[in-house]
Order: structure tokens, then sequence, then C-alpha cells
């Protein structure tokens, strides 16, 4: 079975006022995917609705083709949510040994060590006497202990030092490479630029893009080629289509087009005195600020 998540045409009221709207998408075994959104779009209680937390008003949400709350998906789920909770009175090595056991499969202290960095110290410590970096670890753990299929991970890098963020993303991409499927949220845009095969984006309850990173971005932000000269004389290029619109910025020459491809060749045709040659294309947070401005609907 290559489906691991099936949402069939969701939604949620409270008091009937809707929180998501008629949502439908599906994940694969493999993928790594970012549901984003701003405060208020329904990410969180989609996702809440994907680990049976919440009962759909309406549709049908499937995980590994049963329902969420079923016992054989649960032993294939890890979660780690952005708040940490922690059961005091047991040192951390104690607390993952028995997660541990509720699992018919788990992974073994030293893959959890090695995953997370947890350090002999920490292992030693009392879970509620960590600080908010280690407890950050001992949830990713926690996650990760019954060596689950399905990863989901809400806000996971909040409160982490750019050491420790580097770190995590690098286990996530390690955990993708051996098939497991990560589905994560976040708010810092460039980690779901940088991790992400594929983003999901959600607005006022409703799915407003869905796609590659490159797919999206490419679909709403300028791109340009860029490059240094000593020649002033831009005449040949004024004379092109493809090329929307040339400016001049910092000692470099821009050129704004829909293909930069074609814009390459086309430099390298005319014999442009061209030098430190540059694509730019546009950030997520441009894509992310227009969709979310306009609630235009891409891809």
């Amino acid at each position: 079975m290559n489906e691991i998540v099936s949402v069939k045409n969701v939604s949620k009221s409270f008091h009937h006022k809707h929180a998501v709207k008629d949502v439908s998408f599906s994940i694969n075994r493999g993928e790594v995917v970012a549901i984003l959104g701003p405060n208020g779009a329904g990410k969180t209680t989609t996702i809440s609705m994907m680990l049976g937390l919440l009962k759909p008003t309406a549709g049908e949400v499937r995980l590994f083709n049963q329902h969420p709350n079923e016992i054989k998906v649960r032993e294939q789920l890890g979660i780690m949510l952005q708040e940490v909770s922690v059961m005091n009175g047991l040192k951390v090595r104690e607390l993952l040994e028995l997660i541990r056991q509720y699992y018919p499969n788990p992974l073994s202290m030293e893959e959890l060590i090695s995953f997370t960095g947890l350090t002999d110290n920490d292992l030693k410590t009392l879970a509620e006497k960590l600080s908010g970096g280690q407890k950050r670890r001992l949830s990713f753990a926690l996650a990760l202990a019954g060596n689950p299929e399905l990863v989901i991970l809400d806000e996971p890098t909040v409160g982490m030092d750019i050491t420790s963020r580097n770190r995590f993303w690098k286990t996530v991409q390690l955990l993708a490479d051996s098939g497991k499927t990560i589905i994560f949220t976040t708010h810092y845009l460039q980690e779901a630029d940088d991790v992400a095969q594929r983003i999901i984006l959600f607005n006022k309850g409703s799915i407003i893009a869905d796609g590659t990173p490159s797919e999206i971005k490419s679909s709403l932000t300028k791109q340009f080629v860029s490059f240094q000269t000593n020649s002033g004389s831009m005449a040949k290029l004024y004379e092109h289509s493809i090329i929307t619109h040339i400016f001049e910025k910092n000692d470099r020459v821009f050129l704004q087009t829909e293909d930069t491809d074609a814009v390459l060749a086309l430099i390298f045709k005319e014999n442009i005195d061209a030098y430190n040659i540059q694509i730019e294309r546009g950030k997520l947070e441009e894509a992310f600020e227009q969709l979310t401005t306009e609630h235009k609907e891409v891809i």
C-alpha cells in the first residue's frame, strides 16, 4: 500500500463556524510534506482529525487505510507536539524504556540516542528537570520510540538553537531516506523550502496551494538572471520578449523572466560580456504572502 494518509471531503465546524471546509488530499509512503498556513488557517484542526483527536463534521480520514484510532495505526504513528508534556518522577532513560515497551518493534536505545542527540547526562536527568532544548530532544525521541512509519511533527524546532535545528533536520532526512513518511508544520518557511518535497498550504479552512516548493514559488514569484559586466550596452537584450524587465542594482544587471534557461542561452548566443552569472528565484515567503493575501488557487 502506497497511500499512507487519505483525507476526503473533510470539514469541521465549531458552533456553526467552519474551521476546515471540504478539504481533500492524500500523502504517499516516503513523502516529506509541510502543512503550512497562517494562524487560524485550519492546519492544526486538520492534523487533530488525522490523529483521531477530533471527529470530522463531514468527510473521512484514514491512516494506513484504517480509522486513526485503531491500535494498528497507533503502533505505526509517532507524534511530536509543539507543547512538550512529560511524566514526572522518571529519568529520561526510564521514560524512554517505558514507552518503548508499548510497541511491537521499537527502536533500540542506541538508535534513539543517535537520532536525537540525547547525552548521557540527559538520560540520567529527571524528565521534569530538563531544559527547554532537552525537552525538545526528549519529545522527538518519544515520537520515534515505536519505530513509526508515519511521523507527524508540530512546530518541531521552536526553541531550538541553530546547531540543534540543523541536526534535527538531518535526522528527519535520514528517516525519510529510510522510507518513513514525514508530515510537519512550521512557521519557519525556509525550513519548509529546504526540507519538504511537497507543501500543502491552508488559508481560511481551505487548501489554496498543493505542490513542490519550486512549483509554488515559480507560479507566483519573480525570477531573474543576474550578472556582472564590463560592458554598458544591453541593447541586444531589449529585443527579446522573454525578458520582461531589465535593471541594475549593486553593480549587477538583473533580467526578469519566466524562463531562466532560455535567458541563459540568450546571453551566450548574443555574446554578452557577462560573468558571475546567477539565477535569482523568488522566496517561499513571497509566495506565502501573496497566496494568503489574494486567496489565489494555484498548482
